[in-house]
């Protein structure tokens, strides 16, 4: 099934809430993890604080701050996911834009932890396994991926609809 073309403010706004369900989804994990483990998921919010450099600026930087930059991020990699979806899906097809999601996503997370927070924040970078971090990152891509498939279908029945 291919998908339709979508206008740039509807790419911004299917990214935005695809960046939100992807990183509640995140969120969820990450506390599933800690709460399985005996971890404490307030450490890492904070350490997003102090990874992104707002520390600096909020020494006391709460673990709602962690959770609202971890939130701004992940709606700023949805608007590029919806983008990519939009690209992809439409050559491609839903699962060509499942795929490429999935891959950026782990293209994300290899720079992050292998590049971007080693040099920023090694400290980061071993507050969970890798597998957890990936595992984080690849949830993401699913729950950014579904949402953005919904919307394709919803688009193609009302074209559907409006043809008839």
């Amino acid at each position: 099934m291919m998908t339709g073309r979508w206008t740039m403010s509807e790419v911004i706004k299917h990214g935005i809430l695809a960046g939100a369900a992807g990183g509640v989804a995140e969120i969820i994990w990450i506390s599933l993890y800690a709460a399985l483990t005996g971890g404490d998921a307030a450490v890492l919010a904070r350490g997003v604080t102090t990874a992104v450099g707002v520390t600096a600026l909020l020494p006391t930087a709460s673990v709602a701050m962690g959770v609202v930059v971890h939130m701004a991020l992940a709606v700023l990699l949805g608007v590029a996911v919806a983008g990519l979806w939009q690209t992809m899906a439409h050559r491609l097809g839903v699962s060509g834009g499942y795929a490429s999601v999935l891959a950026a996503l782990g293209a994300v997370w290899v720079l992050n932890f292998f590049v971007l927070l080693p040099a920023i924040s090694p400290a980061f970078v071993q507050l969970v396994p890798y597998a957890v971090s990936l595992t984080s990152k690849l949830l993401f891509g699913l729950a950014a991926a579904e949402t953005l498939r919904r919307f394709a279908i919803a688009a193609r029945k009302s074209a559907m609809a409006a043809a008839v």
